[in-house]
C-alpha cells in the first residue's frame, strides 16, 4: 500500500533540501534563502534555525551531536555550532579549493565522506573533478582531507550501511551521456573505497538524490521527476538494489529524506516539508540513537 504524503509545513517555493532529524525538531535546509528550517514534529512550529548558511544544501550529525552541513556558496565542509558561529572544517583537497559540496555521511569516529560536484566549468583554484571526498579528523581538531572515488562525474547523495563497511552512493548525473546508478563501495579498513557493485541503472530517467537507512538496513530514496518515468517516487531498495517498495509523493523532484519513529520528513525541489506517517518502517542514524 501507497503511503499518505500531507504538508508538515507550508511549502516555500524554491529547494529544500538536508533533512536531519535532532531528537526534538526537524532540520531542513532552505538553500536558496541561505537559512536552516526547523520544525517543531508535534507542534507543527517552523522557525528559522539558522541564517547566513552561504547555501548550504546536505546536514548531518555526528556521534556526538555536531551539526555539518555542505556550503555550497561558502564552498566548503561546515559546522554549525551551539554558539551560532558556522566553523570552516574543510575546503580544500590536495591544496586546491572544492566546488560545490552537496551531500554528507559521518562515521562513528567523525570521518567526514561528502560528495563534491565540478559541474560544467571548474571555479579558479578549484578541483577538476567531481568525487566522493573524506575530511579526516585529526588529533589538533583539524581535518585532513581525502580523494576517495576516481570514477563518479556527478555523485548526489550518500549512506553508509549499519555497519559503516558499505557507502551507498547516488551516481546522478543530468547529462545524458552519463550514468545514473545506485552504488554500493565497500569500505577498506583505511578508510578508501574498494570497486564499487552497482545495484540499479535509473537509465534514462532520474536518479536518486538523497536517501536515508531504515533500521531493516533497507535504503529510503527520493527518485524520479515529472520529466520521465513514473515521476516524484520515493524508492525503497533491499541492500542488494532490489526494489522492494514504491511510494508516489506530491513533489515533482523529492530531494532528501529522513525518519522520526515511523514517519518519512521528505523535502523537495519545490520546497515542501511532507510527511507520510506510520509506514511501518523506522530509521537507523548515528546520531540521536
Amino acid at each position: 500500500m501507497s503511503w499518505e504524503f500531507e504538508h508538515a509545513a507550508p511549502v516555500i517555493g524554491s529547494i529544500t533540501e538536508g533533512n536531519a532529524w535532532t531528537g526534538e525538531k526537524m532540520l531542513y535546509s532552505n538553500i536558496a534563502m541561505n537559512r536552516i528550517m526547523s520544525l517543531d514534529v508535534k507542534t507543527g512550529l517552523v522557525e528559522v534555525f539558522r541564517e547566513d548558511t552561504q547555501g548550504t544544501n546536505g546536514l548531518n550529525f555526528d556521534s556526538e551531536g555536531r551539526l555539518f552541513g555542505c556550503s555550497g556558496d561558502g564552498r566548503a565542509i561546515v559546522r554549525f555550532d551551539p554558539n551560532g558561529q558556522m566553523v570552516v572544517v574543510a575546503d580544500r583537497v590536495d591544496g586546491r579549493r572544492i566546488n560545490s559540496p552537496n551531500d554528507l555521511a559521518i562515521t562513528p569516529s567523525g570521518s567526514i565522506y561528502f560528495s563534491d560536484r565540478v559541474g560544467d566549468v571548474s571555479p579558479d583554484n578549484g578541483i577538476s573533478y567531481s568525487a566522493i571526498i573524506s575530511a579526516e579528523p585529526q588529533d589538533d581538531g583539524t581535518y585532513k582531507t581525502v580523494r576517495r572515488t576516481f570514477d563518479s562525474s556527478m555523485p548526489n547523495g550518500l549512506l553508509f550501511s549499519a555497519d559503516y563497511k558499505t557507502l551507498y552512493v547516488a551516481q546522478s548525473d543530468y547529462r545524458a551521456s552519463e550514468d545514473r546508478h545506485l552504488r554500493a563501495y565497500p569500505v577498506n579498513d583505511d578508510g578508501s573505497l574498494g570497486e564499487y557493485e552497482l545495484l540499479h541503472d535509473f537509465g534514462p530517467h532520474r536518479g536518486i538524490d538523497g536517501m536515508t537507512l531504515s533500521s531493516e538496513g533497507n535504503i529510503v530514496a527520493c527518485t524520479g521527476w515529472e520529466l520521465s518515468g513514473p515521476g516524484g517516487m520515493i524508492t525503497v531498495f533491499d541492500p542488494k538494489g532490489r526494489i522492494i517498495e514504491t511510494h508516489p509523493t506530491p513533489a515533482q523532484r523529492p530531494t532528501n529524506c529522513t525518519f522520526v519513529g515511523e514517519d518519512l520528513y521528505v523535502s523537495s525541489i519545490e520546497g515542501h516539508c511532507l510527511v507520510a506517517r506510520n509506514t511501518g518502517m523506522t530509521g537507523h542514524l548515528l546520531w540521536p540513537n
